[in-house]
């Protein structure tokens, strides 16, 4: 019995031995599932530029200089020919007029408007001759010169009509004057001469330019009428 006993303990070491100390068993940790997420792409952002704003502050009393520029008055060529003009204010009176063998030549106006249109249309010319004895006839010349063109109309020749005392008159338009439709703002230059009864020149002025203006027919136009007086 005791030979049994020894041995049943024998064979408990023994197997100790074979199978080392009893300690527990760990419970084994599952391994975690692994879940795939779909990764959604990335959306393309433009690219926007950053607004940068810069403020000028404002200085309160200071006034900013103003500049002026400045030009060169240096013409670029030279001029080499002058021409002088002379300048007649529109107020000065027009040089005297030579009157030989008469005593005074006046008009009543300065302006009138072509005529069959407008008012004042006619302008009375007065002559009074130096020998009314010998004087039998006065005859009156008129034409139209242009303001902007070197032409002038033919010479119209007028009998003026005695007064008696050695004087003459004659009322004058426009209409009366040949080449009156090519004009319609000139002067009207006028020149007089007085003859004996045979015929033969006694007195004779000279050209009358630049006294009696044409008007075109316009509502809007002033004449200027004036106090005539004789011509020395």
């Amino acid at each position: 019995m005791k030979k049994l006993a020894f041995a049943l303990l024998a064979l408990t070491l023994s197997a100790a031995c074979a199978f080392g100390p009893l300690v527990p068993v760990p419970t084994p940790t599952p391994a975690p599932t692994q879940t795939d997420t779909a990764t959604p792409l990335p959306t393309p952002t433009p690219a926007t530029p950053t607004l940068t704003f810069t403020f000028t502050p404002t200085l309160i009393g200071l006034k900013t200089p103003t500049f002026t520029p400045r030009f060169s008055l240096t013409p670029e060529a030279s001029i080499t020919a002058f021409t002088t003009f002379t300048l007649t204010a529109s107020n000065t009176a027009p040089p005297p007029v030579k009157t030989e063998g008469f005593i005074s030549i006046t008009i009543s106006l300065t302006d009138i408007y072509k005529a069959k249109g407008c008012e004042p249309s006619v302008a009375r010319i007065s002559a009074q001759v130096v020998d009314s004895t010998a004087a039998a006839y006065v005859l009156l010349f008129a034409r139209f010169k242009s303001k902007t063109a070197e032409r002038v109309g033919k010479w119209t020749k007028f009998d003026m009509i005695p007064l008696g005392a050695g004087t003459y008159i004659f009322d004058l338009s426009s209409d009366q004057i040949k080449d009156d439709a090519y004009f319609d703002a000139a002067w009207i230059e006028y020149q007089i001469v007085s003859t004996t009864q045979a015929g033969s020149e006694i007195g004779r002025t000279d050209i009358f330019k630049e006294r009696l203006t044409m008007l075109a027919c316009d509502p809007n136009a002033t004449p200027s009428p004036v106090t005539a007086t004789p011509t020395p």
